[in-house]
């Protein structure tokens, strides 16, 4: 199966920013074309691909770069979010309790949708609830006009041109109005869908004619079910769970990358929260994360937890799904406490991955972002300084790297 791009962005607190760099410290780029002759060359382009003259007048009648879409793209937050933040914002006593009463309310509908694609309800409803607060927050910009400014800036002007092209598309067809709205990045509904994936992947479970993700719930839990039963959606398994870890448990096999059977880890020590083993099941694909580094809560994750990060590539979000999703049906909060650790600047992580690239620890490109090159480079400094290997950065690790007698004048910060 091909990559699946879903969503890059969002309207809620769960959105994730792709691509952004640290304010002050972004590449220049080269202005973008005079608006008029890009405007002209875009409606071509349109036109070589089908779309009407009429559309085209309609969609694009005075339209003009959205100077408040440039500013939030520009944005960055200036600390990270740490997992008691953002589960904090994400699995609120009020999401919960909305959650569980449409959970119960739509239930003989979410079981049709469960049928037909093998989705389990309480996850639909935990996606719907993250994206768009259950339908109450689906954007309020003109998908054209904020596509159009994406568009005609250099930054990511490839991938937005073709979401503005698929929705021009997708209005000369008559999916949705030339006014359609949506988040100041394009995307659209109640699980916010961008036009490429509103055009792959939605459904007309409501057999109107119409792939409604705005108004009609068949169509918007149809397509949620869709796209994720597409992206390798296991319908008899669950996300993951909470896990105890021995003492003398190794950090270092945390990560996404180790994959082993519930039967490995049982061997390891890893149990559930209750102390009892690992549900005997075959499950050869389960990893142990550690989302706020060893001192904080460890969980066991499966298939469906990877399918989720193809949704959204934040563990936070993945995690936040799952807990939510399990909260709904009546499961309780987490055992471990989620601390109130302070949260690394943009600024900390980027002199974090300067130093580690001086001392000849990979971290890949500084952008001010904890990813995989980071968090892989980041456990082979804590193993070389026998240091717990959780990849997870925090001060203390950006002190003991500034104390390290390997950073000599040999190496440079660059």
């Amino acid at each position: 199966m091909k990559p699946i791009y879903r969503k890059l962005f969002g309207t809620g607190v769960l959105a994730l920013v792709i691509g952004n760099s640290l304010p002050g410290m972004a590449k220049p780029v080269a202005p973008p074309p005079p608006f008029p002759t890009w405007l002209q060359a875009l409606m071509a382009e349109a036109e070589a691909r089908g779309v009407g003259k009429t559309t085209l007048e309609h969609a694009l009648r005075g339209v003009k770069p959205i100077p408040r879409v440039i500013e939030l793209d520009r944005r960055q937050p200036e600390f990270t979010l740490t997992l008691g933040s953002y589960f904090k914002k994400a699995i609120s006593a009020e999401r919960i309790v909305k959650g569980k009463k449409m959970l119960k309310k739509h239930a003989p509908l979410l079981r049709r949708v469960f049928e037909r694609y093998g989705v389990q309800p309480r996850f639909l409803v935990a996606f719907w609830g993250l994206e768009s607060n259950y339908g109450q927050y689906t954007g309020v910009f003109p998908v054209v006009g904020a596509l159009v400014t994406l568009a005609h800036d250099r930054r990511r002007a490839a991938f937005f041109r073709q979401q503005l092209l698929a929705v021009l598309q997708l209005i000369d067809k008559g999916h949705f109005p030339p006014a359609v709205r949506g988040s100041w990045a394009g995307a659209m509904g109640n699980h916010q869908f961008i036009p490429t994936t509103y055009r792959d992947f939605a459904v007309d479970f409501d057999r109107d004619g119409k792939r409604d993700l705005w108004n009609s719930l068949p169509d918007i839990f149809a397509s949620a079910a869709n796209y994720l039963s597409k992206s390798g959606w296991q319908k008899d398994r669950t996300w993951g769970r909470e896990v105890q870890l021995p003492r003398s448990f190794d950090v270092g096999l945390s990560g996404l990358e180790i994959q082993k059977s519930l039967a490995e880890w049982n061997i390891l020590g890893v149990r559930q929260v209750n102390g009892k083993p690992l549900p005997d099941v075959v499950v050869d694909d389960a990893s142990i994360l550690l989302p706020a580094g060893y001192r904080g809560p460890a969980f066991l994750v499966y298939k469906n937890y990877r399918t989720t990060m193809i949704w959204n590539r934040s563990h936070l979000y993945a995690l936040a799904v799952g807990h939510l999703s399990d909260r709904l049906v009546g499961k309780g909060k987490l055992r471990a406490e989620l601390g109130d650790i302070n949260p690394l600047s943009r600024h900390d992580i980027l002199d974090l991955q300067r130093r580690l690239n001086a001392l000849g620890f990979n971290a890949g490109k500084p952008d001010g972002r904890v990813g995989p090159m980071t968090s892989k480079a980041i456990k082979k400094y804590q193993r070389r300084h026998s240091l717990p290997a959780d990849g997870f950065p925090n001060s203390q690790l950006i002190e003991h790297i500034k104390n390290s007698r390997e950073l000599s004048d040999n190496h440079k910060i660059q």
